[in-house]
């Protein structure tokens, strides 16, 4: 049917979309604090991007992307994530060429044909940040210590931190070896995904949520068992920094997020507000991906909420919303003869700053009444032929259910001073 959306996805409505606005604002805001400026990239690439950049073997590039062939017979993708892209940008303008780091932050829709479940969409939509060109372990705590500001401006409380330290490409190419000499005497009690990953991937084995390669996990030898001194210095100083900072954090070995970029630090952001322990976020540090993209060796560091996910642990948690939006004014006409002269009292309000709106369905004084109160406005000013030829309006609060009569000329005015007297 034309009238039901495609799964995976779901509408916005007005009432959900100040919702929305709010986390959006709050996220935006912080990303001005921390200096870190917007970007906007398409909302698809080339699919070489994504095999090369998140990761030809992960789940994302293997199964979860829409990807396509265009009129010119090129494979484009509907974006997975938004790291890649931005690092593609990054490269494709010359940012590399300036002062770095460069800081940068996006919001969007993001495309994984996966599962449909609470809180994971086959659309959903990411607020990210991304720091690229230096490799400094302060930006990897500035990066953490963000996400948690935001969570905590949210009303977020409850929250788990887990980080850990996923080291080099000679670290995790150190760690490959050990686990799959300790994994293969298991082989066959793996679940079919890790089967497949035990001879190509193994590290995301340790992050498998399956309740027995869960239990094989536990005693895998981890991440932390293989950095070289130059990689635990590093996440030291990343340690060291947060604490100075008081941010409160668990280490996790087993940590390896799902992306193939990840090098060095990696976090995640864990709440117990969306029905079990679950992600609201994460990210970490990216040092090989410029180059993966084709450019120059560049560190990065970012991370990615995802807006549904949040919503959904903020509810959980009875989080504070503000007000969705809702008129300053309803203009009603007592009566037929005053309809017009109440449109152009409306348009006359409008542009002087306020809200305001009227009736277009023709209905009786009453009616409009009581319409008024389902919006939510917090005047009405009502229009009859009486105080028209005073060149007054009646004005009534309908917070409080007063009632009083002003001049038309400097309404507007007059009006602002009741609402920011309030």
């Amino acid at each position: 049917m034309i009238t039901t959306r495609p799964r995976g996805t779901a509408d916005i409505l007005p009432e959900e979309a100040g919702r929305w606005r709010f986390v959006e604002d709050t996220f935006r805001r912080i990303c001005r604090e921390y200096n870190y400026r917007e970007i906007r990239t398409p909302v698809f690439e080339h699919t070489e991007l994504f095999e090369r950049g998140v990761g030809d073997t992960t789940d994302i590039v293997e199964k979860e992307m829409y990807t396509f062939r265009d009129r010119g017979d090129r494979s484009v993708s509907l974006r997975p994530e938004g790291t890649a892209p931005v690092v593609r940008a990054y490269l494709e303008s010359n940012l590399h060429s300036g002062p770095q780091p460069v800081k940068l932050y996006y919001t969007g829709a993001m495309f994984r044909y996966d599962k449909p479940q609470a809180g994971r969409y086959r659309q959903f939509h990411q607020l990210g940040v991304e720091a690229l060109g230096s490799s400094h372990p302060a930006l990897d705590a500035e990066m953490i210590a963000m996400i948690m500001d935001f969570y905590g401006r949210l009303g977020l409380k409850g929250l788990e931190l887990h980080i850990n330290s996923v080291g080099c490409p000679r670290c995790r190419l150190a760690l490959k070896d050990e686990l799959q000499n300790y994994l293969r005497p298991h082989a066959g009690e793996l679940c079919i995904n890790c089967k497949n990953r035990l001879e190509r991937n193994p590290l995301r084995v340790l992050d498998c949520k399956e309740k027995n390669c869960d239990r094989i996990a536990v005693n895998a030898p981890t991440t932390l068992d293989c950095l070289c001194p130059d990689c635990g210095d590093h996440f030291d100083a990343v340690k060291e920094y947060l604490d100075r900072l008081g941010v409160v954090y668990q280490v996790d070995g087993r940590l390896v997020r799902g992306l193939d970029y990840y090098t060095h630090t990696a976090f995640e952001v864990m709440s117990t507000d969306i029905g079990s322990q679950s992600s609201i976020g994460g990210g970490g540090r990216y040092n090989g991906l410029v180059e993966a993209c084709g450019g120059p060796p560049a560190p990065g560091v970012g991370f990615a909420l995802g807006i549904e996910r949040i919503l959904l642990a903020m509810k959980g948690r009875g989080a504070y919303f503000p007000a969705g939006d809702r008129p300053d004014v309803f203009v009603v006409s007592a009566d037929a003869e005053c309809e017009k002269d109440a449109f152009d009292l409306l348009f006359a309000l409008r542009k002087c700053g306020l809200g305001a709106d009227m009736d277009y369905m023709g209905r009786s004084l009453k009616a409009q009444m009581k319409f008024a109160g389902k919006t939510g406005c917090r005047f009405v000013v009502i229009l009859g032929g009486d105080e028209l030829k005073r060149g007054s309006a009646s004005v009534k609060d309908m917070t409080n259910g007063s009632q009083i009569e002003l001049p038309l000329k400097g309404l507007a005015e007059e009006i602002k001073k009741l609402i920011g007297g309030n």
